[in-house]
Formats: structure tokens, sequence, C-alpha cells
């Protein structure tokens, strides 16, 4: 998808002294690897359905539209926290461009990995 391509592009331009190595384009997504040790699967099907996941040491966590939970107020977009939990999505928006949404959840990442959320033991 040539979306993941841009997208690719704007991530080293903007991020590339926080990259651990340039983004990594895949048959079906774009992989980005963070110095702080984050690795990031970002896959866009279209501009408002899309799936962001991360991975920090053991722990995971994700962003995606999927419409399966309805009564959280960023439906359809949402939360997987690395706690199993599904709660509102803090960063993303599906009316966003999705430059806009991948620039806020990087920084967002280098910030704070698990965006606020401790895993339980």
């Amino acid at each position: 998808m040539s979306l993941h391509l841009e997208l690719g592009s704007m991530v080293e331009a903007a991020f590339g002294r926080d990259l651990d190595a340039p983004p990594e384009q895949k048959q079906d997504a774009l992989v980005v690897r963070l110095k702080n040790g984050v690795t990031l699967y970002v896959r866009y099907a279209a501009v408002d359905a899309y799936s962001l996941r991360w991975v920090d040491g053991d722990a995971e966590s994700g962003i995606d539209t999927a419409p399966l939970h309805p009564s959280l107020a960023t439906f359809p977009n949402h939360f997987h926290d690395a706690n199993g939990h599904i709660v509102a999505d803090p960063v993303t928006h599906p009316d966003a461009l999705p430059q806009d949404n991948l620039q806020k959840l990087i920084r967002a990442l280098l910030d704070d990995p698990m965006l606020g959320v401790r895993k339980l033991a």
C-alpha cells in the first residue's frame, strides 16, 4: 500500500534521531523501531481503518478501529492496554490524517510506551 511508503518517509524525516533503524516496509505493514525499545507495527487498510500495535519488552498494546466496542466514547477506535483491557483511545482519531495519528502516537510512545498504564504483575 503506497500509504505505508508515505508514512515510512514521514516517520524517517520527523523522527530520524529517535529511530533504532529506518522504518521497514513489510507486505502489509510498516515496522518502526524506536531507540527506547518500542517496536511499532502500523497497518492501514484505509485512512480511517487502522491497526497500530506495539511491543515494549514483554508488554503488548495497540489501537485499532475495528467497530467492536460501541460503548466506548471513542468508538470505533479503541486502545488495548498491556493488561488486556479495552478502553477509549487516548491518542488517535479516525477522522485525522494517518500522518497526524502516527506522529501523535510516536510522540506519545517516546514519552511513555505504556501510555500511562502500569502493567499488572
